[in-house]
C-alpha cells in the first residue's frame, strides 16, 4: 500500500438493505426493534427513501425497494451493539423476532454475539459492546 494524505471522510453514515415491502419492513425495525423512523420521503419515479436507526445512532439503515438488481434475503453483515446480548437476545425472542436460538459465544477478544433475520431473511448481528 502507499502512503496517501487523508480524506475528509469521518464517518459511516448509511447502509442499505433490499426488502421485498418497505412497509413490512418499516414496521419491524419501528415495532420489533424499536428503531427511530429517521426518513420517509418520496425518492424518484413512486419510489421512497425511508432510513431507520437506533435511537441516538448516527447511522441509519435504508430500506430499499425492490428492484435495481438489489435481491431480499442476504447476510448484511451488520452488527449492531449492545451492553448486554443476553438480555437483547431474550427480549426480541419474547417480541417474535427470529433469533439464532443459542447466543454464539467463542471465548477469547471475541464478544458474545447473536444473529437475526428481518422478514425478508435478511441477517444481522448483535454484538455485545466491550
Amino acid at each position: 500500500m502507499t502512503q496517501n494524505t487523508a480524506t475528509r471522510i469521518t464517518h459511516l453514515g448509511n447502509a442499505g438493505i433490499p426488502v421485498s415491502d418497505q412497509d413490512r419492513s418499516l414496521e419491524f425495525f419501528v415495532d420489533k426493534l424499536g428503531f427511530e423512523k429517521r426518513r420517509d420521503i418520496p425518492f424518484g419515479a413512486g419510489d421512497r427513501w425511508v432510513e431507520v436507526a437506533p435511537a441516538g445512532a448516527e447511522t441509519t439503515i435504508s430500506i430499499l425497494p425492490p428492484g435495481h438488481g438489489l435481491t431480499p434475503g442476504v447476510d448484511t453483515r451488520i452488527r449492531f451493539l449492545t451492553p448486554d446480548a443476553e438480555a437483547d437476545h431474550a427480549e426480541l425472542r419474547a417480541r417474535g423476532v427470529d433469533v439464532d436460538p443459542e447466543i454464539m459465544r467463542f471465548g477469547g477478544p471475541v464478544p458474545p454475539m447473536f444473529g437475526f433475520r428481518d422478514p425478508d431473511g435478511n441477517a444481522f448481528y448483535v454484538v455485545e459492546s466491550a
